[in-house]
């Protein structure tokens, strides 16, 4: 079941992925799917808040993993796009780095199929100044109540 959201400003954004953060439990996968700029980045952020996470929180694209350890949950934050197979994303081991906390995957449909059965995309759509933000989840994520994010 797939559900969506409305933001209208950059610190809506932030705000839901405060509140997401309170569904993360260790072990947990999160794909972000969206163009270049619609607010993957942004979404984190405020993931990182919710966990309290201190260091500020940016984008991996050149360097693929940052892992943020000062929060509630470790939080591996990576970046799927310049990798060119599945074999290169298994070869980081970031379900691995990422087992006893978050591991949140930006441009992550594209290895979605490495990651296996149990995960959440969320994919961010620009829409004017607005963005939809949809929850796609798979696996153990289906059982959790996500309509406390609205």
């Amino acid at each position: 079941m797939t559900m969506t959201f409305t933001s209208t400003s950059p610190e809506e954004t932030l705000a839901m992925g405060r509140r997401f953060a309170a569904y993360l439990t260790a072990g947990d996968i999160v794909l972000l799917s969206g163009r270049l700029g619609s607010g993957k980045t942004l979404f984190v952020q405020g993931v990182a808040e919710g966990l309290g996470i201190t260091e500020p929180v940016t984008s991996p694209t050149f360097i693929i993993a940052r892992i943020y350890r000062d929060g509630f949950l470790p939080l591996v934050h990576a970046d799927a796009y310049r990798l060119s197979s599945f074999a290169e994303f298994e070869d980081l081991e970031l379900v691995d780095e990422a087992y006893d906390g978050v591991l949140m995957i930006e441009w992550g449909d594209s290895i979605q199929d490495a990651v296996g059965d149990d995960h959440i995309t969320i994919h961010i759509e620009i829409e004017g100044t607005d963005r939809r933000i949809s929850l796609q989840p798979a696996g153990s994520w289906c059982t959790r109540d996500l309509e406390m994010l609205t």
